[in-house]
C-alpha cells in the first residue's frame, strides 16, 4: 500500500498535534482503505463495519503516539486485525478453567505469531470459503445455520468449507 493513499506527512503530523480538522480529514481518508482490510478478515460484512469502525474511534483517539505516516497503515491493520480476531471468539472461550501453568512470554509471542500466520493464511481463501470456515470452524455455527446465513445449499456449504479447509491446510505446511 503506497502512503500517499493513506494520508500525506503533513496532515498526520497536524493530526497528531491535535488539530480537529487535520484529524477529522486522516479519519475519512484512512476508513477505505481499513474497511477493505477489514472485510478481507472478518466472517461478515457487520463484524467488518463494527471492526473498522472501532479502528477509527483508537486512531482519533491515539493519533498523538503515532510516530510517523510510514507507522499509519501498519499501526492501523494490526489494529483491524485484532479487532476482527476479537470479534471471531467464541463466548466463553476467555472462561477456561486456569490449569495453574503459567505462560512464558515466549510462548506468548509463539501464539502471536502462530495466529498471525493463521489469519494471514485466512485472509488469502477466496472470500465464500473464508466466509464459511470463519463462521463454521472459528464461530462454531452448525453447518446449516452457516449454509442459510450465506444464501447456499448444505452442500455448496460443506463444499467450500471441504476446499477452504485443503487450502489453508496446504497454506499452512509451507
Amino acid at each position: 500500500m503506497n502512503r500517499a493513499d493513506w494520508a500525506s506527512a503533513q496532515l498526520v503530523a497536524a493530526a497528531r498535534d491535535g488539530h480537529i480538522e487535520s484529524l477529522t480529514t486522516l479519519v475519512a481518508h484512512t476508513h477505505p482503505h481499513v474497511l477493505r482490510f477489514a472485510h478481507t478478515l472478518c466472517a461478515t460484512p457487520q463484524d467488518a463495519e463494527d471492526a473498522a469502525q472501532e479502528a477509527l474511534l483508537i486512531l482519533f483517539r491515539k493519533v498523538g503516539t503515532l510516530r510517523s505516516i510510514t507507522a499509519l497503515s501498519s499501526w492501523m491493520f494490526r489494529i483491524v486485525r485484532n479487532e476482527c480476531l476479537r470479534r471471531l471468539r467464541r463466548p466463553g472461550l476467555d472462561e477456561l478453567v486456569d490449569t495453574g501453568i503459567a505462560e512464558s512470554p515466549e510462548d506468548d509471542v509463539i501464539r502471536q505469531l502462530e495466529a498471525e500466520r493463521v489469519a494471514r493464511a485466512i485472509a488469502t481463501l477466496p472470500d465464500i470459503q473464508r466466509r464459511v470456515l470463519i463462521l463454521r470452524d472459528v464461530q462454531g455455527y452448525p453447518g446449516r445455520a452457516v449454509a442459510d446465513h450465506l444464501g447456499l445449499s448444505l452442500a455448496a456449504m460443506k463444499s467450500h468449507l471441504h476446499r477452504a479447509r485443503a487450502s489453508l491446510k496446504a497454506a499452512l505446511q509451507h
